[in-house]
């Protein structure tokens, strides 16, 4: 009886493992409840371990005269074995809708090529009509240039060629090739000296705030600096890698008092290396006599007339401009002749204006002991003349 229990136990283990390989419930239940009466009856252990082997192991149960043990080892490799749905009748892993997505996906990217060919063959055909057709003069008939004598497509390629390098000459070069008009003549007052300013981080700073989104804030010291060193010791220039639009209503705000004479911007720069740099060969002024105060090194051609400045971030206890003032001034109250020389030496300092303070504290300190000296001498000759006036007052 324990033998038959034990067997039992495993049938009934065996059924939940038929049951994993998606075997309707009911169907197994009522197999293997008959397969187990029938061995029991039969009272054959070894047909319940067979039974119990069979459907552990997925294997087909040994043959038996019995047509309900073939049944039941149909019916579970049946079960067990099932086809793939997704697999069609004529072996083609790729169903009906597959392929219909997949030919409406083919039938977009062809449009979609055939769209932007037909769009850059306009685009292509619009550009050589409207730049390489000939120029026409006033009496409306075409003005003959160095491509007439050529075939018509090809002076319409060369025209073509020639405006795209115009325009990108144009993008690259300075706007004009004089910035600056001439110096005007007596008795007008020309300034000996031209200061070329940058604006950003340099007189006004930008910054986003939640409040105010969007400002440009003024730096401490610019009206000093204005006032210090506009005429008629220099010519006040902005020359700045902004836009006009954007820049020229802060210098109105900045300047309202006319000090700054002249205003250039981005387009007055020349385009090199994926950068804007300040052509000041183009200011139509000697270099002997011009400043330029910038932040960054490499915006400016001609490094010996560049004075370096710190990058203003903001610091509303700034006081370099008006550092910067009194260093400008006693420049030009020393009627330099050359300025290059003067930025020279002082461009081999980090801070230009540091170094210019301690100088001016060095200077300062040797004309004091100087009149020092000369006080001690007016002093010691004045109290010889009393001992020899008195002297001779005696005799």
């Amino acid at each position: 009886m324990a033998t038959v229990r034990n067997v039992y136990l495993f049938a009934k283990t065996a059924v939940f493992k038929v049951r994993a390989i998606n075997v309707p419930r009911r169907t197994v239940s009522q197999v293997t409840h008959k397969h187990f009466r029938s061995a029991v009856g039969c009272g054959s252990v070894a047909k319940l371990v067979g039974l119990y082997n069979s459907y552990s192991t997925g294997r087909r149960p040994p043959s038996s005269t019995s047509s309900s043990s073939v049944g039941l080892a149909d019916e579970l490799l049946a079960a067990k074995v099932q086809p793939d749905p997704r697999v069609a009748d004529d072996g083609d892993p790729d169903s009906d809708k597959d392929k219909e997505e997949k030919e409406k996906v083919n039938r977009t990217l062809k449009w979609t090529f055939i769209s932007f060919g037909v769009m850059i063959t306009g685009m292509g055909s619009f550009l050589l009509w409207s730049c390489g057709s000939p120029e026409v003069g006033p009496d409306g008939n075409p003005i003959i240039d160095e491509f007439s004598e050529m075939p018509v497509i090809q002076q319409y390629l060369l025209r073509t060629w020639k405006g795209m390098n115009d325009m990108n000459r144009m993008i690259q070069e300075p706007s004009r090739d004089k910035l600056l008009p001439d110096p005007v003549k007596p008795p007008y007052i020309q300034p000996p000296y031209t200061l070329v300013l940058e604006l950003r981080d340099v007189l006004v700073h930008p910054e986003w705030t939640y409040e105010t989104g969007w400002r440009f804030k003024k730096r401490p010291g610019v009206d000093f600096l204005l006032h210090h060193c506009g005429p008629p010791l220099f010519e006040i220039v902005i020359y700045t890698n902004e836009q006009g639009f954007t820049a020229f209503p802060i210098i109105d705000h900045l300047d309202p008092n006319g000090l700054i004479w002249y205003r250039l911007y981005k387009d007055t720069t020349r385009y090199v290396n994926g950068k804007h740099v300040k052509d000041l060969s183009c200011l139509n002024r000697d270099l002997e006599k011009v400043i330029c105060i910038d932040w960054d090194t490499d915006a400016v051609s001609s490094p010996r007339n560049h004075l370096k400045l710190k990058r203003w971030d903001g610091n509303m206890n700034d006081q370099s401009l008006v550092e910067l003032g009194l260093m400008l001034r006693t420049i030009a109250e020393s009627e330099v002749s050359d300025v290059r020389e003067v930025i020279d030496y002082y461009r081999t300092f980090d801070d230009p204006l540091a170094a210019f303070r301690e100088n001016q504290r060095l200077a300062q300190e040797q004309e004091l002991a100087v009149k020092q000296r000369v006080e001690e001498e007016h002093q010691q000759k004045k109290f010889t003349s009393s001992i020899i006036s008195s002297f001779f007052r005696r005799n």
